[in-house]
Order: structure tokens, then sequence, then C-alpha cells
């Protein structure tokens, strides 16, 4: 393969294997890629007749890319007869038909042909054509057999090389049982059903906490589905240490001002402008990946959404008042929501696009429509002090006479 190299400290794989002849090849760099080719299937029993440029050859050398054991051993021959005299059996390689009587066969019953030859000591050989036009008729009548392969009719001519590395192929899967060099490595043996068992407990306890089964009535089977993809993949111990790290890595979050989240405090500005911008949801192709964004500013506050929340939490006339951060109320996303009390508060930004502010009008038309009383809350009224923001929020929601 392209950029295996060369390994000259490892031991030649020496199973035998046929001779390669080459009838009058044209050009060294063809004999050096078929010498190359030999080597990598471990053939080394070159025979040349009557090469065009001669022999040696300075171009095959180059062309051999280090295949030197086949090229220093290959032997020069004038004439087929010579070449082929010490041979047993000896296949003929053409892609077309020339209308002679032998039995035609392919390459991998062409290796399984030689195996028991070449386990009893005698020598096979294989003669490949010129570049040109092949072997000629009376060339192949010194074959036994012919070896063809299925190819293209329309284009059956191949490279000299390739021809020689299909055939080297199939003799060396053959011979060593098609072994392949190296395997995946076990570096870690495989998941136990507990560790499993215990990775998915973990996992659809921080799938529920930012509410990923939705609807309700389908976490059964996104549970089984979830499930079904693990076992799949048959992990390892390792590959559950690690998928296991990657899930609480996601729900611990980082530290700073927004723990749990991912994103600074202007990319969350940019998310919620995108909210905005998109009708906080009310889109029904667009609803469930809204919501999904909205779930996302959820662990990602802006920084005003971040000193609202802590303050109004902390606030003993709003604490266990239901109040919930960017959650659906009917087609819409509200910034921060009392269902018992049917009160919203709406964080208004600074700046507001146009689409931004006819997206928040028609949401809050829908929500007065149903019976939600929405409060509109400005950044600059607890920037700099919230106390009067809460006193307001709190006449607001229960009357002055309980507002303390």
């Amino acid at each position: 393969m392209p950029g295996a190299g060369t390994d000259s400290s490892r031991e030649w794989t020496d199973y035998g294997g046929p001779a390669v002849i080459l009838v009058e090849p044209q050009l060294g760099e063809n004999i050096g890629a078929c010498a190359r080719a030999m080597a990598n299937f471990g053939l080394t029993d070159l025979r040349l007749v009557r090469p065009r440029d001669g022999w040696p050859n300075a171009q095959a050398q180059r062309s051999a890319s280090g295949a030197d054991r086949v090229l220093e051993s290959a032997r020069l021959y004038d004439t087929i007869e010579a070449a082929i005299a010490d041979c047993g059996l000896v296949f003929a390689t053409t892609a077309r038909a020339h209308g002679q009587a032998k039995p035609v066969i392919g390459a991998e019953e062409a290796a399984q042909a030689m195996r028991p030859l070449i386990a009893a000591g005698k020598t096979v050989g294989l003669l490949f054509g010129r570049e040109r036009n092949g072997l000629e008729n009376e060339e192949i009548a010194f074959a036994d057999r012919i070896l063809t392969l299925p190819i293209n009719p329309a284009f059956s001519s191949l490279n000299l090389a390739q021809a020689v590395a299909i055939v080297a192929y199939e003799w060396f899967k053959l011979a060593s049982g098609g072994e392949l060099p190296f395997t995946m490595p076990e570096k870690s043996e495989p998941a136990t059903k507990e560790q499993i068992l215990a990775f998915f407990t973990s996992l659809e306890r921080e799938l529920e906490r930012v509410e990923f089964f939705r609807p309700p009535e389908k976490r059964k089977v996104m549970a089984i589905n979830l499930r079904n993809i693990i076992h799949r993949m048959e992990p390892t111990r390792q590959d559950i240490q690690t998928l296991h790290g990657v899930i609480m890595t996601l729900a611990e979050g980082r530290k700073g001002p927004a723990k749990g989240g991912v994103l600074d405090g202007e990319e969350a500005e940019i998310l919620r402008e995108l909210l905005a911008e998109h009708g906080a949801g009310k889109v029904p192709s667009e609803r469930a990946p809204v919501r999904g964004l909205a779930r996302l500013l959820r662990r990602n506050p802006t920084e005003a959404e971040r000193i609202l929340w802590k303050t109004l939490v902390n606030d003993r006339r709003f604490a266990g008042r239901g109040f919930k951060r960017q959650v659906p109320v009917g087609p819409h996303i509200a910034d921060f929501v009392s269902f018992p009390l049917r009160t919203i508060i709406d964080l208004v930004p600074g700046e507001e696009s146009e689409a931004a502010l006819r997206a928040r009008m028609d949401k809050r038309a829908w929500l007065a429509g149903h019976d939600y009383r929405v409060i509109e809350v400005r950044a600059a009224e607890f920037e700099a002090e919230p106390k009067p923001l809460l006193d307001r929020l709190a006449a607001e929601m229960f009357g002055r006479g309980s507002a303390r």
C-alpha cells in the first residue's frame, strides 16, 4: 500500500512460488515495477526473455523501489524454450482468446493448481507478453494452460506490473492462508454488562436533566434506541470509561458565572437574539430545534439572566413559587415563568432588532390571550441595584400588601 515502505529488518516471507517470465519486455520501468509487485507477494524468480532495452537497466532499478533482491537474481534468456526448460507447468497470461484448445482458468484457480507442484519442489512458470501486444499464438503454444482475468472486455489491456501483481497476490493469499500482516490491537477488554448498565443509568439521568426525552410518551422508545446504539458498538471497558467521562464533563460544565454551560456571555446574547428572531419556537416546523436551543440557553444564561435568576430565587417572596427559566409555554419559550402564578417575566434586552421586537409582541399577545400575566423587566433596572426591581415584581404579582 502507498506509504507502507520497505522494512529491511524483517525476514523475507518465503512461500516459494512461480517463476515470472517476461517475454520481450519493452521498458525498463515496467520490469522494475514487476519486480516490485513480485517482492510485495514474496516472489523472487524473475526471468527475462530478450528485453528490448538490454539488461541490466537503470530505469528498472529506479522503478523497483527497493526490490533489489528480485532484480539482482533476475536471469536473462534468449528464447522462451530456455526460460521454461525446468518448468513442470506453464501458464500463458492473456486477455484475448487465441482459439487454442487449452484449459482457460482464472488467477485463483491457477494458484490452486500451482500449489501441489511447488510443494513437491517442481517449478511453475508464468508467461507474460509484451506491453504492446502481449503473447503471440506460437508463444502461447508453449503453455499448458491459459490464465486470464474477469475484466472489462471493452478495455482489457492491463499494465504489465498490474497483471503480475494480481496473479502474485492470488498465489500469496493461498500460500499464506490469507493471514493479514496485522490486526486491530486489543487494548481493552469488552465492557461488562454491569459497566454498560451503569453507564446507561448515568446517561439517562443527565439527559433527563436537560429534558432530552420529549415528548414524555416517547421516553421509553428513545431510551431503547440509545441502548441499542451502544450495544451495536460492542464497546470495550475503555470505550465506556471514555464515554462516561464525556457525559460527566458535559453535565458538570465549566467553572465560572455560567457554571454548567459552554458559551460565554456574548455568545449567550447572540443565542438569545436568535431565539427571539425565530419567534421563540412558535413556528411548528422549527419548534423542536428552537426548543433545543432554549435548553442550551438555559444552561448558558446571559449575564442579565444570571443576575436576575440569582436574585429571584434568593428572595423569600419568590422562593417556592415555581419559577423556571427558558421553558415552553404553549408554542413559546418564556424567559421566566411561574405556572402556579400564571406569571411571565419577560427580559427585555438593551438593544433589540425589529424582528425580535415583533416576535416578542406576538408572544406577549398570545400569553395575554391565554390568561398569563406578563411583566417586562429591562436590564438597567437590576444591574445597578436589584432591590427596587424585586419590590416592583412582588407588588405586581402579589399586591402591595404582600410585597414585603
